[in-house]
């Protein structure tokens, strides 16, 4: 699905109004998004609190959920787009766990040299990782609150260009933000016609998130069929081999060499099937060599 992070180490960067601001532009085209708030402030949540009370019919909801910053991406079923407000000082593991589920990076920055700084330094860290180097995550930054009676636009457009960093311009400065957001509105609920001017700043910023934003969810995938199952094979029945009448034997009284050579020549004559008698006339030795008490063996070279 796609994501958006607001990412500024500082604190009062305007993190939370870039973030309910792009979760209200979401709703009110249709799109189902969550407002994930990794703040320990949980300042957007407040917002939502605020928005619940409002009734907009043209605003699709917007779900909000308070995050575990060490699970920040398990997003509910029904979600399509993620908009993460993120807390202050977001760096080294922490700061590369977010990008590694971001689409898009926004990071506001006011005008100060202190806040310029600490954007520097955070742009830096961002461009080292594999995942923005590659370009599967954008990073931008917009210039916050500046006055419009100042050269603050110019001076962080040039301050930008500098760091070789992508810059979408800024949003003034106004009482517009303030009050909206104190009612859990933004801009984007408002008339038109009264925020034509702020909302004109805007252009830039979501022209520059539109593939983001039209980037598909997330599907799951289809099941892969199961195997067909092996062909049985034909069973073949083997034919057991013959088996062989055996006389019953009784126990000699008389072992008296003529009377056991009288038993062996009676036992090789008693099969009436001559087939049989020649594939087993060795089996037939071994039972009448152990009938006799000779191991098996039995010495037939005087039989016929």
């Amino acid at each position: 699905m796609p994501v958006i992070a607001v990412v500024n180490r500082k604190g009062g960067s305007g993190k939370s109004t870039l973030a309910t601001h792009l979760a209200a532009y979401c709703a009110h085209h249709g799109i189902l998004a969550m407002l994930g708030d990794v703040d320990r402030q949980q300042s957007t949540q407040t917002w939502l609190r605020l928005r619940a009370e409002r009734e907009l019919p043209r605003s699709a909801p917007i779900l909000g959920w308070a995050l575990d910053p060490r699970n920040v991406m398990r997003a509910p079923a029904g979600i399509t787009h993620v908009i993460l407000d993120t807390p202050g000082g977001l760096r080294g593991f922490d700061l590369a766990r977010v990008v590694g589920y971001a689409d898009a990076i926004l990071m506001p920055v006011c005008s100060s040299v202190f806040d310029r700084e600490s954007a520097a330094e955070c742009h830096a860290e961002l461009m080292a990782l594999p995942r923005v180097a590659s370009g599967r995550c954008k990073v931008a930054a917009i210039g916050m609150r500046l006055d419009a009676r100042t050269r603050a636009a110019e001076l962080m457009s040039a301050w930008a260009a500098e760091h070789d960093m992508t810059y979408l311009g800024a949003l003034r400065e106004t009482q517009a933000y303030v009050k909206s957001v104190e009612q859990g509105l933004t801009l984007f609920d408002m008339p038109p016609s009264k925020v034509e001017a702020d909302l004109a700043q805007w252009a830039p910023i979501l022209d520059w998130l539109e593939p983001v934003f039209r980037k598909p969810a997330a599907t799951v995938p289809e099941p892969e069929p199961e195997p067909a199952a092996p062909a049985e094979r034909p069973t073949v029945v083997v034919p057991s081999p013959p088996r062989l009448s055996t006389p019953a034997f009784t126990p000699l009284r008389d072992t008296s060499p003529q009377a056991l050579a009288q038993a062996a020549r009676a036992a090789l004559t008693l099969p009436q099937n001559l087939g049989e008698l020649s594939s087993s006339r060795q089996g037939f030795k071994g039972r009448l060599g152990r009938l006799l008490g000779l191991g098996g063996r039995l010495d037939t070279a005087g039989s016929p």
